[in-house]
């Protein structure tokens, strides 16, 4: 199983040019599926059959794991098999009608325009400060993620033109534009302290530590984290919260949703739509609070 695993995840990475963190996650849903069938004595992946994935499933579910976390899992399985059958290492799926869980929809937390304009206005002058301040900026400027955040070399930001180009996943290259806050915020950034980092590292990614090396994805994590609680707000703030609040302030102003949908870097258009829900939920809150009837 570990051979044919193995095999399955350099496909991913040479063929269909997933990501580090992707991979990573395939490989150990799978790792988890094969740990269950070999406590069931299915020595071989050949002889699982659609039983075999239904009762992993009903295990999943019964361990308390969440229905997303389920589909995640059904996904990496489903992709396995396709991949086995294509390698003539089997003859049928056995995922081929069976259906996923109903996740139903998850609305992501927002932050308002005024409690992002506390958090954006938390960081002091410091070196520390004026650093979190443009990472900060331009998380929420862009809507780009965590990984193509700390992924972003300084040679791909124009702050003269106010844009940046990124790479996303499926190493899919898209543009983004630059607000002036966040261009000025970069720039002082790159003046006053990534100039004073350079020469202690190797990196030539924007971010950098003091050491002059990549952020990683926890370092960006704690910075959020560290003003997360400052702001008055009883809700949970994460890196991936400043691009929902990207998307939904966007659309909130009257952006398109195909635009949005370029900038974001998301393939299907529905998943851009659950922005549009966002806006539509937040319509009914105020209804019910402030109409007489509501």
């Amino acid at each position: 199983m570990n051979q044919l695993l193995n095999q399955f995840i350099d496909y991913l990475s040479v063929e269909r040019g997933l990501s580090a963190n992707t991979l990573e996650a395939y490989k150990r849903d799978l790792t988890k599926f094969f740990g269950f069938l070999d406590r069931k004595s299915t020595t071989s992946i050949e002889g699982a059959g659609p039983r075999d994935i239904i009762a992993y499933l009903i295990y999943l579910r019964k361990s308390k794991l969440a229905i997303r976390s389920i589909s995640r899992n059904l996904v990496a399985i489903r992709m396995f098999y396709k991949f086995l059958v294509s390698e003539d290492v089997i003859n049928d799926d056995p995922t081929l009608n069976l259906d996923s869980p109903k996740t139903g929809l998850s609305l992501p937390e927002v932050l308002s325009q005024d409690e992002i304009e506390r958090l954006l206005s938390l960081p002091n002058s410091k070196e520390q400060g004026i650093k979190d301040k443009a990472i900060l900026e331009l998380l929420y400027a862009t809507g780009m993620r965590v990984s193509e955040l700390i992924n972003l070399p300084i040679d791909n930001i124009d702050l003269h033109e106010g844009y940046l180009k990124c790479i996303g996943k499926g190493s899919k290259e898209r543009i983004i534009p630059v607000g002036r806050k966040a261009q000025k915020t970069v720039k002082k950034y790159i003046d006053r302290v990534r100039i004073k980092y350079v020469p202690r590292g190797n990196s030539n990614m924007l971010f950098i530590t003091r050491l002059g090396r990549r952020y990683t994805r926890q370092g960006i994590w704690k910075i959020i984290k560290k003003y997360s609680g400052l702001i008055g707000s009883n809700k949970e703030i994460t890196v991936h919260t400043l691009r929902h609040c990207f998307a939904t302030h966007l659309l909130s102003h009257g952006a398109d949703l195909r635009s949005v949908q370029e900038m974001l870097g998301h393939v299907d258009i529905s998943t851009t739509q659950i922005y549009t829900h966002i806006d539509k939920a937040r319509l009914r809150e105020v209804h019910q609070k402030f109409h007489p009837r509501g």
